[in-house]
């Protein structure tokens, strides 16, 4: 999914929210497996919006990588810099302790 389903304001909101987290989870050198995709996938449920660092590549291959999570756990991906990316799946049940939308919005 692309950011396009949210406002510039949301994205310029998101975007300060993330400035602040660290990387929750980080592909190496096996790239995006299942099981990658799993843990990004429950990192989302938990969390709702994180970073993921992505492998160095050129432009054009850390969007695929990017689009590629995004697309497989059914997040949105609010931007992508350099090697990290902010990923956002809204959980109506999510754990407000857990929660980065709750805990730093």
């Amino acid at each position: 999914m692309t950011n396009s389903s949210l406002s510039n304001a949301d994205i310029k909101h998101l975007k300060g929210i993330g400035h602040q987290l660290n990387p929750v989870v980080m592909i190496g050198g096996q790239g995006v497996t299942p099981t990658v995709i799993e843990e990004i996938g429950r990192a989302l449920s938990d969390h709702e919006l994180i970073k993921v660092k992505i492998p160095a590549g050129s432009k054009a291959d850390r969007d695929a990588v990017a689009n590629a999570i995004a697309e497989a756990t059914d997040a949105i991906l609010v931007t992508s810099i350099g090697r990290m990316v902010l990923l956002l799946r809204r959980n109506l049940d999510a754990n407000p302790k857990l929660s980065n939308l709750v805990r730093f919005g």
